[in-house]
This record gives C-alpha cells, structure tokens and sequence, in this order.
C-alpha cells in the first residue's frame, strides 16, 4: 500500500480518536453528573461499550458517508485528506472552547469544502446532505420527544415510590442506559470514519470492482474511538452534565434510553446524525418535565449557535486545505 494512503487512514483514525474524545461528554455526561460513575469508571464504561458496538450494527452509515454524500468518483487522497484536516480542527476548536458540537457534522463540511474547491457544486450527492442537515433537527426532537415521552412514563409509574427507593432503583438502572446509549454512539460515530477509509480504498483500488468496508477497517475504527472516549476531556462533560439542567439518576436514565432510541433509529436509517444533538435534546427535554426553567436554555441556545457553525466553518478549513494541497 502506498505510504501517502498509509498516512491518511492513519490521520482518518485519529480524527476517529479526536471524535471519542470530543464526544465522550455525550456517554458519559448524565451518568457523571449524577454522581453514578466517576468520570474515571464512567469513560471506561462507555468506551468498551464503544468498541462493542460493531457486533450489533450494520453499516448503513457508513455506506451514507462512503458513497452518499459526495461523487466517489472524484474522491483521491487530496480531497480524503483534505476532509479530516477540516473536521478534526473543528473537532480541536470546540473541544478547547467546551462545546458540544458535531464530529459528524465536522466531517460533512469537511467533504463538501473539499469537493467544492475541487469539482464545484456537481459533486455534491444533494440527497444524502439534505437528509444529514435535515436530522440536524429531527434528532433533538427525537431525542427532547423521547427523553420526555420515558419521562412521564417513568414517574407516573414511580409515582407512589419514595425518593430514596427510586434514586436507588435508577442509580443502577443508569449503568444499562449509558451503556445503551454508548453502544448507539459507537454504532453511529465510529461508522463515519470507516466510511471515509473505505471510500478512500475503494476510489484507489484496494477494494476491487465493488465498494465495501473491511473488517479490519471495522475494528480499527471501533478500537480507535474506544481509546479516544477512554481519554475524553472534561470541558464537554461539564457543559453537558451540569450547564444545560441539573439531573438526577431518574433523569439520566430517561434521557441517555431516550437518546439511544434516537441513535438506533437513525443507525438503522443509515443517517449519520449528531450524537451531540441527540443527548442535548433528551436533557432537555428530561429537564422540562420539574419545570421549563429548570433548563438553562440560554446554554442551549449557544449549543445550537454551535451546531449550526459547524459545517461551513470545516468546509472552509477543507476547503482551504484542499486548495493548498492542490498546489504542492
């Protein structure tokens, strides 16, 4: 294998890494705030469910970013190189500033600057951008309706229940949602990256005639972004777990299964969708249920501020990016 191919599915696992590390917030936020987990056994937690991922999941999404989003036939080195450098400064600027943004975002601006400078507008695959902007918003809907739909559903039934019985019964039951939604998170996230190595292989005939993605390709990407979620940083969890709405382990349980429904529904779908957006919008609507000022939705409104910065500002660094190798 060519050494430059070498070098860039090395930079396309550690935007896998940067990915895990940036969004390890998003496993662990609510089971830390509750005080179920320590940060230290919460990352663990949820980067091995992270990596174990791969045995549940097809992989719809990577077939989304491999071959959805822009012409595979105007893919080469420059333009995958290109992508990463867009999506993992981005990813490094919002981790430094504690928001919580999206790497799957990142790394859909990043294709689409890079395809731009190179091709123009004709390269982009309008349908399969359009359904990623579109779940831009319906998965912190998704995530608010469910978060609060469990809600309701789990205080009525606990409803004669004393506080100290169900802060017990919850404390455990919050370990199965942070793994589920941990599992939900590396069955969407860790996805992308495989989609781009693969696409990579395929437009310079490492796969053959027909595009798919390797197994080895699979475990890199669950394994690369385990590691990174097992050394998130702190910054995003305390913008997730404390800023946006105070849980309780009843409330944390509602909003990770709420946010896991989001996510499995999305795998399957074969959308690559923000799990950022996802829990943001499960806490919220978790949080809602005390009373609406119980979220902090200044917080939220410069989370979405965020969000939607996020493709056109890795698109410009892509792009720029793109040009300059164009030219070396």
């Amino acid at each position: 294998m060519d050494p430059t191919l070498i070098l860039i599915i090395a930079l396309a696992l550690a935007f896998d890494f940067i990915n895990g590390f940036h969004d390890a917030a998003n496993s662990i936020a609510t089971v830390v705030s509750t005080r179920v987990l320590s940060p230290r056994n919460a990352v663990i937690w949820a980067a091995f469910f992270n990596f174990i991922a791969f045995l549940l999941f097809e992989l719809h999404v990577a077939n989304t970013v491999g071959k959805g989003i822009i012409d595979p036939s105007i893919v080469d080195p420059k333009v995958i190189a290109a992508t990463l450098i867009g999506a993992c400064v981005w990813d490094l600027l919002t981790w430094w500033w504690g928001l919580p943004t999206s790497s799957s975002h990142a790394l859909i601006g990043g294709f689409i600057g890079a395809a731009l400078v190179k091709v123009g507008p004709s390269a982009l695959i309008w349908k399969g951008i359009l359904k990623t902007v579109a779940f831009m918003f319906i998965a912190p809907v998704l995530g608010l309706v469910f978060g609060l739909g469990i809600g309701v559903a789990v205080y009525w039934i606990f409803r004669r229940a004393t506080p100290g019985r169900v802060d017990t019964l919850f404390r455990k039951g919050q370990l199965v949602s942070a793994a589920l939604y941990s599992l939900g998170h590396g069955g969407n996230d860790a996805q992308k990256t495989m989609g781009i190595i693969a696409i990579l292989l395929f437009s310079s005939g490492h796969l053959g005639p027909v595009f798919h993605v390797p197994t080895w390709v699979v475990l890199s990407c669950h394994a690369a972004m385990g590691l990174g979620t097992l050394f998130g940083g702190w910054r995003i969890v305390k913008t997730m777990g404390q800023k946006v709405a105070k849980l309780r382990p009843v409330d944390g349980f509602c909003a990770e299964t709420g946010g896991a429904m989001t996510l499995y529904l999305a795998s399957a779908l074969g959308v690559p969708v923000s799990t950022t957006h996802t829990i943001t919008g499960a806490i919220m609507g978790v949080g809602s249920l005390r009373r609406l000022t119980a979220v902090r939705w200044g917080v939220g409104g410069e989370i979405v501020g965020a969000w939607l910065m996020t493709i056109p500002a890795a698109a410009a660094v892509a792009a720029a990016s793109y040009w300059v190798f164009a030219r070396l």
